[in-house]
């Protein structure tokens, strides 16, 4: 009897502690996650961080089909995106082009090409240096999401600004 008490008692502080979430953080908070605090609280709650630029700034607008023209949620991303690259010199963007599945290769790389170029002129008219930009298209070749689905296919058609350091001033 005494046994079989101490084995419910182990294996109901096993369970307890296969319950909590504090290897990996506290939940969904911003910073929590990342090994040592890396990724935490000292660079998605520092607004000259990439994580913030990627998670409060936005780094990616998406686009209708067969289209590179922005609509206005791009327009407001973007101008969002440019008013961080004005105050954070030191960093240099890529903006890369995808599309959906369908379509052909080529039609797909010239595709993405006309949208990264799309953000890119728009990021120019809101005073980013064009020095600080380049842009790659990979057309159908990087999916985000998998699927023969319209849903999918909407989060893939899309332009993603990439920080990088090196721009000095």
């Amino acid at each position: 009897m005494n046994r079989k008490t101490t084995a419910i008692l182990f294996l109901a502080a096993l369970a307890v502690s296969a319950c909590s979430n504090s290897r990996f953080g506290q939940g969904n908070e911003p910073g929590a996650y990342g090994a040592n605090g890396a990724y935490g609280s000292g660079a998605y709650g520092d607004p000259r961080s990439p994580e913030y630029f990627q998670q409060a700034v936005g780094d990616r607008v998406l686009f209708s089909v067969d289209e590179s023209t922005l609509n206005p949620a791009a327009r407001a991303t973007l101008a969002e995106q440019a008013r961080w690259l004005m105050t954070n010199g030191s960093y240099n963007a890529t903006i890369e082009g995808h599309a959906d599945e369908q379509g052909t290769r080529e039609y797909n790389i010239a595709l993405g090409a006309r949208r990264a170029n799309a953000v890119q002129e728009y990021l120019v008219t809101q005073g980013v240096a064009p020095s600080r930009l380049k842009t790659i298209s990979y057309g159908k070749e990087r999916p985000l999401e998998i699927c023969s689905e319209e849903a999918c296919y909407a989060k893939n058609r899309r332009a993603v600004t990439v920080l990088s350091l090196g721009a000095g001033s």
